[in-house]
């Protein structure tokens, strides 16, 4: 009988003197925050720290579910910002029944959707790509159908929503589910079987196999997991906003897989951690703040995204190669 060894998900000690992606991770934060605070006027603030935190909120809820799928191997879900908005517009339809049954309905289709597209992907091999980018169309058109392309709002009559968006204690609602939510992923991934499972997937597949793991099983469970945090945030956007539509998601997905992968996590799988994934966030959500308060144009901000991706992607790729050299 095979025996599982314990996931790579820690960003602690690294080969010689090599900082470990998650330190370069941690210092680029800590360079912005200096940077940030030297140079720009208001961005060392208590309420503008409250304002990234708040910013990297949702981002970072949804990059706790895709760090599952990336951490099993199967690169990226292209959909899952569809599914948010999808979220947003079925709890809003859902609170004529109740805030409790709309929020389980909510979690409930986001599981289905996205578990639905981790069948196929484990069952079938089918690229997760194509197939998430199928399903997105998919989704797009039987909610536009379903809705007749209009925005979804909350029933006069229906519960009072607005804790969901408002500050509890001075720090906006949204920020303590994004912690609550960390710590769930991260204990799942380093406590349970499914989360160690889950690692040795995405390390090697054939080994994998050869341990006769349940690999449609567990590629299943970890785009539920990515469908029920999508839902989660699609819950709380649909609660600040008052209102669902295909198009308040915005980049929600490039975002999120951002967030990843400035996180650490390793693009073809079988390393990185929640914990990391949610410190990815928080170093976009400083990064953009930043150069909000500076005056730049959100294609600025984008571009800066786009490059910091990009060295982390190589950077991740080069530290990939230099460990299977050895």
């Amino acid at each position: 009988m095979s025996t599982l060894t314990a996931p790579r998900t820690e960003g602690g000690a690294s080969t010689g003197l090599r900082p470990s992606i998650t330190q370069v991770a941690m210092a680029v934060f800590f360079v912005i925050l200096l940077v940030g605070s030297v140079t720009t006027d208001g961005f060392y603030t208590v309420s503008n720290a409250k304002a990234i935190f708040n910013s990297a909120a949702i981002v970072g809820i949804i990059a706790v579910g895709t760090t599952a799928i990336v951490l099993g191997g199967q690169l990226f879900c292209l959909s899952i910002g569809t599914t948010v908005a999808i979220g947003a517009m079925s709890f809003l339809y859902s609170l004529r029944f109740g805030l409790l049954p709309a929020i389980v309905l909510t979690l409930v289709l986001g599981a289905l959707v996205l578990g639905a597209q981790g069948f196929l992907v484990g069952r079938f091999g089918a690229n997760p790509i194509i197939v998430t980018i199928g399903a997105g169309a998919l989704q797009e058109g039987a909610v536009t159908w379903w809705s007749g392309g209009v925005s979804v709002y909350p029933p006069s009559d229906g519960p009072d929503i607005s804790f969901l968006a408002s500050p509890l204690l001075g720090i906006p609602f949204p920020v303590y589910v994004f912690v609550v939510v960390t710590i769930i992923g991260e204990l799942v991934l380093r406590r349970t079987v499914f989360g160690r499972q889950l690692v040795l997937m995405g390390e090697s597949p054939r080994a994998a196999r050869a341990a006769a793991l349940p690999v449609a099983r567990i590629t299943v469970l970890a785009f539920a997991c990515a469908g029920i945090t999508a839902a989660i945030a699609g819950v709380l956007l649909g609660a600040f906003n008052q209102s669902g539509t295909l198009t308040t998601t915005g980049t929600l997905t490039y975002d999120s897989i951002a967030a990843v992968l400035v996180g650490g996590t390793a693009v073809l799988g079988g390393r990185g951690s929640v914990v990391r994934s949610a410190a990815g966030a928080l170093v976009l959500a400083a990064l953009s703040d930043m150069l909000l308060l500076r005056g730049y144009s959100t294609p600025v901000q984008l571009l800066a995204l786009g490059v910091i991706v990009s060295a982390v992607i190589l950077l991740n790729h080069l530290r990939t190669k230099a460990r299977d050299a050895r």
